[in-house]
């Protein structure tokens, strides 16, 4: 008897960061609510996230969604996210490849020009706007999470670099903001893998030094990102680009300049008088490739500005493919997977 497990997998990208959408394979989750789901998933089957990010499926750099049903009567779908750092609750990029998936595939069904549709992902619902052009998803613009300055220019000590200025915004997880150019940087994809090195370092010594603390969520962790800012250029009235870069595991720069790191960046901006709602800042990223974030509106939560926004990219779908776990491969553990994945029809 072959000890086989199986899924379905619609393998897409957003700016070049690849997203492994998980549409079938998987038997039904417990928990209430899909940030339920999520939290099952953290505590209870783990192994699901790390044999799509891991070798011989995947790569770190790789990110997962998995497709559920809505609990919320208001969504069309839900989907969990795990990248190797975890299970973040949300992700602009992951989300916009995730609304092309469900349209391409005919989850959602598509309708040429303009439609709307909501998801559900662990953070909430999220509202998505999607482009159809000729039966293509030409684009989709999906909400930020509100987003705030928690910390403006402070400096912290890193070994070998110095000291270096930062700030922290709240965009989804929390990011420490720094100025590329007074590090040197260009932000050009021959320097990745040094940007790589210098964000860990600047994350690990902010990390020594303090925590941070969401105004209602309390604490979510230690601070995982970091995102590098390169000089605004104004195109018109309203709209700005800045090249960009975003850390997010040791050795890993994401290709694309992330969903929560243009919001993070729209907050800062706000926060310096720099960008009001209405206006729109292009984040290029080292691949030269681009996302889009509009300041919506701005509200008053306690001592902080929080800014409504959105994000806009498109996403390509690369493959559909089903990956065949085989439990005897001494490079597969599946450990935990039984109860999630669905089983190949047995052959003697």
């Amino acid at each position: 008897m072959k000890d086989q497990l199986t899924l379905q997998l619609i393998d897409t990208h957003a700016g070049g960061d690849v997203s492994r959408i998980v549409v079938g394979g998987i038997n039904p989750l417990p928990g209430a609510t899909v940030r339920a789901q999520m939290e099952y998933l953290q505590s209870e089957a783990d192994g699901l996230r790390t044999l799509l990010l891991e070798e011989p499926y995947g790569i770190p750099e790789m990110s997962v969604d998995l497709i559920v049903p809505a609990t919320d009567p208001q969504a069309q779908a839900g989907y969990i996210i795990m990248e190797v750092m975890g299970y973040p609750i949300y992700s602009g990029s992951n989300t916009i490849c995730t609304a092309t998936a469900l349209l391409e595939s005919g989850i959602v069904p598509k309708k040429e020009g303009s439609q709307r549709f909501v998801l559900e992902s662990p953070a909430g619902l999220v509202q998505i706007e999607a482009r159809v052009v000729d039966d293509v998803v030409e684009s989709i613009t999906c909400e930020g999470l509100p987003s705030y300055i928690d910390t403006y220019r402070a400096s912290v000590h890193v070994p070998l670099l110095g000291d270096v200025t930062y700030s922290i915004a709240y965009s989804g997880g929390f990011y420490a903001l720094v100025d590329a150019t007074e590090l040197g940087f260009a932000l050009t994809l021959d320097e990745e893998n040094r940007l790589a090195h210098c964000a860990q370092a600047i994350v690990e010594a902010i990390r020594e030094e303090k925590g941070f603390s969401h105004y209602t969520l309390g604490d979510v962790g230690p601070l995982p990102f970091l995102h590098f800012m390169g000089p605004v250029e104004q195109i018109d009235g309203h709209f700005y680009r800045s090249r960009s870069a975003t850390y997010v595991h040791p050795g890993v720069i994401c290709r694309s300049t992330t969903g929560t790191g243009t919001s993070a960046r729209l907050a800062l901006m706000h926060y310096e008088g720099r960008l009001q709602p209405g206006d729109r800042l292009e984040t290029v990223s080292l691949r030269e490739t681009c996302f889009i974030g509009e300041l919506m509106e701005v509200e008053q939560a306690g001592a902080h500005d929080v800014i409504k926004n959105t994000i806009t990219g498109r996403s390509h779908v690369l493959a559909h493919s089903d990956i065949v776990v085989n439990c005897d491969d001494p490079l597969v553990d599946c450990t935990g997977l039984r109860q999630l994945l669905t089983p190949v029809e047995q052959t003697n």
